[in-house]
């Protein structure tokens, strides 16, 4: 069972004495809170290995729902970095084999809907939004973009312009150059995790290779499909597996191998003349949420750097001066190493200092352990704001679907 989860609030008391003395706050009995029982979405698995989430929500009438593909932007080839962005946005500007994607926008406007689609490092998506009213017509527009889309060569073209155009101008903001180069330092410039589309690896796209890349990886058993909303549940599982029963199983997708090393000691420099301040990464390998200390990594991020009442926050800005902001601490993914990383933004004439001052932070770890009351108030800090991680059925069920798609154990969260 997930542990009571406190959310604080500010309450007036408007209680006098006889005397017309108002009671200390202290003194007020504060009942306790009731356990945290976050409605867990129903799961399906299809003959063809699909599953399925199912989450009722009847507040709105409304019903959404989101397929996740397994493959991303770390298995598409070094040579061709973007493909799996072009093909995120063209699978449904570049319609569908009965209708055009503005055609597409017409029918679904008129009904208040949406269909979109998206490609990122792990997967692609693509999902609906719509009244419940309108679900039939919406989810069969849903149904011929995840399995008849057509990618018409305008389309593609459109986005490989709007991805040259975020090429020409990614150098423009210095906190993007950091975190770019930053990835690229922890894992390796050729890495999956850090590798950046080029004008030329863009370019490379066709059409062909969109085709090749969904005949490659769109198959049931790759997907995983969520629905939250405004539905009988008995009624919506007919529906979907009707809908998916006679779509055969295909190749299982493979993930990526790759390497984490860890970056190279030193210090890097990039130059950039029109700016009077200076962006600052200091970078190293994190971990996976798999980890058994991932609960203490929490906790010790939340001390260190994970906020206003920081040490690093505490001593680097309000004490001493030397940043804007600072922050940061051991990342942690699902499924591959997150980086271990603090941030900085500070004048260019402080620069020295303000990087002594972040390793004066790191050494007076081992010199000045953290105090009993710092550990409470980082454990009431991450517990107070758990909550809102699950303050909708729609954040359960996705949360209930990264747990699938990654391996992780249904009840995570309770061990």
């Amino acid at each position: 069972m997930i542990p009571a989860l406190a959310v604080t609030a500010a309450i007036l008391s408007c209680a006098f004495e006889a005397r017309g003395q108002a009671t200390d706050w202290k003194e007020i009995s504060i009942p306790p809170l009731h356990a945290f029982h976050p409605q867990e979405p129903r799961r399906l698995a299809l003959p063809n290995g699909m599953v399925i989430f199912l989450q009722e929500d009847h507040e709105l009438p409304l019903v959404r729902g989101i397929a996740r593909i397994r493959g991303g932007s770390r298995e598409e080839p070094a040579d061709k970095v973007g493909l799996v962005e072009i093909y995120g946005q063209a699978w449904r500007t570049g319609g569908v084999k009965t209708k055009t994607g503005d055609e597409l926008d017409d029918y679904l406007e008129a009904r208040a809907a949406k269909v979109e689609t998206a490609g990122g490092a792990d997967s692609t998506t693509v999902s609906w939004d719509c009244l419940k009213e309108n679900f039939d017509d919406v989810f069969r527009v849903f149904m011929d973009v995840l399995q008849q889309p057509e990618f018409r060569e305008d389309k593609i073209d459109l986005a490989k312009k709007q991805i040259s155009t975020g090429i020409a101008r990614r150098n423009d903001d210095p906190m993007g150059i950091a975190r770019r180069e930053a990835a690229k330092l922890t894992y390796g410039s050729s890495s999956p995790y850090a590798r950046v589309a080029e004008y030329a690896t863009v370019a490379a796209v066709t059409r062909e290779d969109l085709l090749d890349w969904r005949r490659t990886y769109v198959h049931p058993n790759n997907v995983i499909l969520g629905v939250v909303g405004d539905f009988d549940p008995a009624s919506m599982e007919t529906k979907l597996r009707q809908a998916f029963a006679s779509w055969p199983k295909g190749p299982a997708a493979k993930k990526a191998e790759v390497a984490f090393a860890g970056p190279k000691p030193g210090v890097y420099f990039v130059q950039k003349d029109d700016v009077n301040q200076s962006n600052i990464r200091m970078v190293h390998l994190g971990t996976t949420k798999d980890n058994p200390d991932y609960y203490a990594i929490e906790v010790f991020n939340e001390i260190f750097g994970g906020g206003f009442t920081s040490r690093l926050f505490a001593d680097v800005r309000t004490k001493k001066g030397l940043a804007y902001g600072v922050g940061g601490g051991v990342g942690t993914t699902y499924d591959h190493p997150g980086i271990f990383q603090l941030a900085m933004g500070t004048k260019s004439g402080t620069t020295a200092a303000a990087i002594d001052a972040l390793y004066e932070e790191i050494d007076g770890l081992e010199k000045n352990p953290f105090t009993a009351d710092e550990l409470k108030k980082a454990k009431d800090s991450i517990l107070n704001s758990f909550v809102f991680s699950f303050d909708s059925k729609e954040k359960v069920l996705v949360e209930r679907m990264a747990y699938e798609f990654y391996g992780y154990p249904a009840d995570f969260l309770e061990r």
